[in-house]
């Protein structure tokens, strides 16, 4: 949860530019961001795969009023509505796209060749029918903001207790260079987003790196990253933080859909 998924990207500037706070052109540069090129596949009316510019434009013109995040993970099919097809591609990916108002779905596959450090990576959206219904266990922003600061208090009792909160040197320096990243200047939500939204997507992304951090084995010492060596308290650990990590996922797609839920509210 360290890094934005594709998917959230492409729901945020694609939502922007159906409202009208961007051009085609700057939301698919940011929506691309440091991949080499994304493609879609699948768009009705379209023999084959077309670039994101066109590709937002198309499902403009289908009738999309608005796009939302969903991050499911077995068990939990955050965001999804169905068909069955649908669901498997995006708990397969981890994540997707829904197209309100056009009842279409976006799948990311992702393809990465070359060398380490330098990496080609190219994105191929798969367009796919999805069913008209309300997402699965999507909170209000309001409802995300509440249980998030909650489960963040929950979680850092518990594993502190269990020394597993992740103050070690290698931990400290792995937040640190999350922070850097969170405060180099880029934009965490696109514009025309409530603040409110942006305030949520920031705590439950810093409580995602704090996840990752405590879930890390550390450096084989035993107490690097809060250190649980043995089988009880790995168990314990995973306990105490699967809660959280599904209530920061939840905030996560509720802080991405705000846009399209206050449009929905207005009507």
């Amino acid at each position: 949860m360290l890094d934005e998924h594709r998917s959230g990207r492409l729901t945020a500037w694609g939502n922007a530019l159906i409202a009208g706070f961007v051009s085609p052109d700057d939301a698919a540069h940011r929506i691309t961001d440091d991949d080499a090129v994304h493609r879609v596949t699948g768009l009705p009316g379209e023999p084959g795969p077309v670039g994101l510019t066109l590709a937002l434009g198309r499902l403009r013109a289908l009738g999309a009023t608005g796009l939302r995040l969903a991050l499911p993970v077995p068990g939990h099919p955050l965001g999804l509505s169905g068909p069955p097809e649908f669901n498997a591609r995006a708990l397969e990916a981890g994540e997707a796209v829904v197209a309100s108002g056009a009842a279409l779905g976006l799948v990311p596959e992702v393809h990465e060749a070359g060398p380490e450090g330098d990496v080609h990576v190219e994105v191929l959206w798969h367009c796919l029918p999805v069913r008209d219904a309300p997402p699965a266990d999507v909170p209000s922003l309001g409802e995300a903001e509440r249980e998030l600061a909650e489960a963040l208090r929950e979680a850092t009792e518990v594993l502190t207790r269990l020394d597993v909160a992740g103050s070690g040197p290698v931990a400290q320096a792995a937040l640190e260079a999350y922070r850097a990243r969170a405060e180099s200047g880029r934009e965490v939500l696109a514009p025309g987003y409530p603040p409110r939204a942006v305030r949520v997507l920031e705590l439950a992304q810093r409580v995602g790196a704090l996840i990752a951090i405590a879930y890390e084995p550390g450096d084989g010492a035993g107490r690097e990253h809060g250190g649980a060596v043995s089988a009880s308290e790995m168990a314990a650990r995973s306990q105490a933080l699967r809660p959280v990590e599904r209530t920061a996922r939840r905030a996560q797609v509720a802080a991405y859909n705000a846009m399209v839920e206050e449009r929905e509210r207005r009507r």
